[in-house]
């Protein structure tokens, strides 16, 4: 069943600190328009940049996710996308006045909690998801992470973490469904080992750390003069920084046992929310991190890539949406120049699949190369239009009333002869949403997994007149 797009009902207002400047920063969340997805926007800088979130825009990963486009910056962006993703909602803009999103308990929480209070709105577009076809594998031997995606229905992740700590050990966690995210994963915060934590305050970071934004696992002694320092960076009294004889600074309960386990789910939700769009895979993560989950994006980038490159999937024991006593009754071509078979596959605002059998005993191989039978190329493109007439016609209550007409071609291109015995499959993808009856389509041809030829299509939407 097709699911619509959404985003937020109103805007969410949130103020905190960001975790490494240390700087007061406020975050808007607002609402935005179908097919936007999620785009950050520094409101404190001139001309407002805007900063898509892609992983080809990370620069940085150094204790969390930094993007760069457009001239602005946003550091520490993983948890609010996370949240974002974690609800479902497909578009929002972003707004800070600043170089870092709020660092708020660690977790994403307040987010959830937030836009879950301002409520969603449904909207007319639909839900396009990357739905894995193959199974993919990422290494990254020098941080011995491991990342491997499978083929599923739902949106799974498993999470396994061994920093060889007895302190931490190995912890598992898994998400089974996108719905466990709300409840299970959104409120696990943050962890640092303390020789970590002293490593970032003798850098310089971390300005924005307190023990209430982080669970900070003691894995080191601390010297009276480190204790102040720490003291003196999370602005509490030395005192405070004592160990629980569990292993954990300061008191410090954790959510779930195996917090740190989920909060890196939380992280790879956030993460691989750069690929631009929902999944449907089950994502299983050894020791991963945010390089390797930007690296991991970027993997399924390409083979979202591949995948809209290979031929349309589709079931040859199935019936087809419109077979050919029904294409007949649509469309007014007929032999020899009705050029489509059947129709496969439909999404109204998106595309339309359809199947030409091409044949020796059909008119054109008589007079076109007789000796070596080839498919003209303008009946290609002429069996695209006619594929593509369904994919207009989809927007009109009785497509028997109306037709549709070429108004121009472009960016054509035969790449591999079509010859008696091929089965050419024709995907028709729209460009631009339909305005005023005119489509703007483009046309993909396949035999097997190979593009035969490719173009794009203008055609009008008319109203027959007998």
């Amino acid at each position: 069943m097709a699911e619509n797009q959404r985003t937020l009902k109103s805007e969410v207002t949130f103020n905190g600190v960001g975790l490494h400047t240390g700087k007061p920063v406020k975050m808007v969340v607002k609402p935005a328009p179908a097919n936007h997805w999620y785009k950050f926007k520094r409101v404190d800088l001139d001309g407002e940049p805007l900063i898509k979130a892609d992983a080809d825009n990370v620069f940085m990963t150094q204790r969390g996710t930094s993007l760069k486009q457009n001239g602005g910056e946003v550091h520490t962006t993983e948890h609010i996308l996370s949240a974002l993703y974690g609800l479902q909602i497909d578009n929002a803009l972003i707004e800070v006045d600043g170089p870092e999103i709020p660092i708020m308990d660690g977790s994403a929480r307040e987010f959830v909690e937030q836009f879950l209070a301002a409520g969603f709105e449904e909207q007319d577009a639909e839900r396009v998801y990357f739905e894995l076809e193959e199974n993919l594998k990422y290494e990254n031997l020098e941080k011995e992470a491991e990342i491997l995606a499978v083929p599923d229905p739902e949106y799974r992740i498993t999470v396994m973490v061994d920093y060889n700590s007895p302190l931490l050990g190995t912890q598992h966690a898994m998400m089974y469904n996108i719905n466990e995210f709300v409840d299970g994963i959104a409120s696990c915060r943050t962890f640092v080992f303390l020789r970590e934590l002293m490593q970032l305050v003798n850098a310089g970071l971390i300005k924005g750390g307190d023990v209430d934004n982080a669970i900070v696992m003691v894995d080191t002694d601390l010297s009276e003069a480190e204790k102040e320092k720490l003291a003196q960076t999370f602005d509490k009294p030395a005192s405070l920084l004592q160990e629980t004889g569990i292993g954990i600074l300061n008191n410090v309960d954790l959510r779930f046992e195996n917090e740190p386990a989920r909060h890196k789910l939380l992280d790879i939700v956030g993460d691989l929310a750069l690929v631009g769009m929902p999944i449907k895979a089950h994502i299983l993560g050894a020791r991963p991190g945010h390089s390797s989950n930007v690296e991991f994006a970027k993997v399924l980038k390409e083979q979202i890539k591949k995948q809209k490159k290979a031929a349309p999937k589709f079931d040859l024991d199935k019936e087809p949406l419109f077979d050919i006593n029904e294409i007949t009754r649509i469309l007014p071509h007929r032999y020899p120049m009705l050029l489509v078979d059947k129709i496969v596959d439909l999404v109204k605002d998106d595309y339309v699949v359809g199947v030409k059998n091409v044949t020796r005993n059909e008119e054109i191989f008589n007079g076109h190369f007789p000796d070596e039978p080839i498919m003209p190329g303008v009946l290609i493109v002429e069996a695209m239009a006619q594929t593509g007439g369904f994919l207009i016609l989809a927007h009109v209550d009785d497509p028997t009333e109306y037709s549709t007409y070429f108004m121009k071609i472009d960016n054509v291109k035969f790449k591999q002869k079509v010859v008696p015995g091929d089965v050419l499959v024709l995907k028709l993808e729209l460009l631009t949403p339909i305005r005023r009856g005119i489509a703007h389509m483009k046309g993909t041809a396949y035999v097997g997994n190979n593009v035969v030829a490719e173009g794009e299509l203008l055609a009008q939407i008319a109203k027959k007149t007998n």
